[in-house]
């Protein structure tokens, strides 16, 4: 089935693609973020900082891959044509890669799982580009901030409800060995082997596989092109073209700049902000889901605002909001600890009120948590939408691989820079911190840009 133009397509074909984001999400939200990571970082390392330290680096050395052949890969898509068949491809590689993680036991490598997770994260990554890439041709332009914003939202409410049914179906709290309706945990998975944190492997294994069929079965693909070898070659003269091309288009060089140095920031701030809780407050898979569960709730509700504000204020807009409020939020849980928020400035209780969050430096850090929640969500779905907008859907798979290489040519480096920091002061506050100079550099570039991108650069 093959795409004409954008508003000729059947609405189940855009449905199809929109559940693309809520197949992909829980790998996201169950393994890089709330569950595994923080597992991997707390309890399968000898001791937070070195885990904080190892994830980090695992997270940039997919990053450098992603970064290398992302851009060659969108355009060599552009020749052949089709998409559906390379998110295919990927698909396996991430479907068997993330079952694998079933056997990091405590104690086990922390060098395979993290073979593992990294293949994982580079094939969802591609598939993302191809997916991506696929949006101008099956979407009117005046629709596309929207639908990218509330497809954003399907994801997260897709995470959500696959975080929920782990801490409540499959997580036992280790006090009671019962997951948090008091239920025995199913296939009676023991939380002290970590068994309740690497089921999620497997567990977003199987939700992609199912999730992503209507996606592969009803969305229109672009017509077939050229055959493998020479789309490869033409693909490969046609990136270095493009790459010309897009320095003295300013304006996209420009956002394209400012997205590789905030998307980092934001990368790594999803990448290791659960991992960073788990080892200060010594989380529970169960709260760490609880907290997890949270953010997603509340990144729904924003990805489904940012749709309405896309649409009436324009995609530059949201994401110069998104970029303050993290700013904010990572401030905020840099500078929390046991006993203290706003670095030592407002003295917190370290009375433990007992159950979930006890303290108060807990709740300080949800509260920061929820501005997180609110942007991270727009900020990358309205980059979506930005350069959707920016580009036509002919020259779309070269653009969007350059807009994932933008947003992973130096994705390496920020958690490079967390795990270093970490590593050198001892720190893994002090590493965090390093999220921030991504963060305020991306948007203060931002702010010069043009908006659509493709719009003359004022002097």
């Amino acid at each position: 089935m093959t795409a004409t133009t954008a508003g000729a397509v059947p609405r189940r074909g855009i449905w199809g693609w929109m559940l693309f984001d809520w197949a992909a999400q829980p790998f996201f939200t169950l393994v890089t973020t709330f569950i595994f990571g923080p597992y991997f970082i707390s309890r399968m390392a000898s001791d937070p900082t070195a885990g904080q330290a190892a994830w980090g680096y695992g997270i940039a050395a997919a990053g450098l891959v992603i970064a290398i052949l992302s851009p060659v890969l969108g355009s060599i898509a552009d020749q052949t044509g089709r998409k559906k068949p390379w998110i295919g491809f990927f698909a396996i590689i991430q479907i068997v890669s993330l079952s694998m993680l079933w056997f990091a036991v405590p104690g086990s490598s922390l060098f395979i799982a993290l073979i593992f997770f990294s293949l994982a994260t580079v094939a969802a990554e591609f598939s993302i580009v191809f997916n991506d890439s696929m949006m101008p041709r099956l979407i009117p332009q005046a629709q596309i901030g929207s639908v990218s914003n509330v497809a954003w939202g399907l994801g997260y409410l897709g995470g959500m409800i696959a975080l929920i049914f782990v801490i409540t179906m499959l997580a036992a709290m280790p006090e009671t060995g019962k997951t948090l309706f008091g239920l025995d945990p199913l296939f009676g998975l023991d939380p002290a082997k970590g068994e309740d944190a690497r089921i999620t492997g497997p567990f977003s294994a199987v939700w992609y596989l199912v999730f992503i069929l209507p996606m592969m079965l009803f969305t229109p693909d672009a017509a077939k092109g050229m055959a493998l070898g020479p789309a490869v070659r033409t693909g490969l003269a046609e990136l270095r073209e493009t790459l010309k091309e897009a320095r003295q288009r300013i304006g996209i060089a420009r956002f394209l700049v400012s997205r590789m140095i905030y998307q980092d920031g934001v990368n790594a701030l999803i990448g290791l902000g659960g991992g960073f809780a788990a080892g200060m407050f010594k989380w529970s898979v169960p709260e760490l889901g609880v907290y997890g569960i949270v953010l997603n709730v509340i990144a729904i509700f924003g990805c489904f605002a940012a749709a309405k504000l896309d649409t009436l204020f324009g995609s530059k807009w949201v994401v110069v909001l998104s970029l303050i409020l993290l700013l904010v939020a990572t401030v905020g849980i840099v500078s929390t600890g046991p006993g203290f928020t706003l670095f030592g400035l407002l003295p917190l209780g370290t009375a433990d009120s007992g159950g979930m969050f006890g303290t108060a430096a807990e709740k300080a850090y949800i509260v920061y948590g929820l501005f997180i929640g609110v942007a991270f969500g727009p900020v990358q779905a309205s980059s979506r939408s930005y350069m959707a907008r920016s580009v036509s859907a002919e020259e779309a798979g070269r653009y969007f691989g350059i807009y994932a290489l933008a947003g992973r040519a130096t994705s390496f480096l920020a958690p490079f820079l967390v795990a270093t920091v970490t590593t050198l002061a001892g720190s893994p506050r002090l590493g965090m911190a390093m999220i921030l100079l991504f963060l305020a550099g991306g948007l203060l570039i931002l702010i010069r840009t043009p908006y659509p991108a493709d719009r003359p650069v004022r002097p």
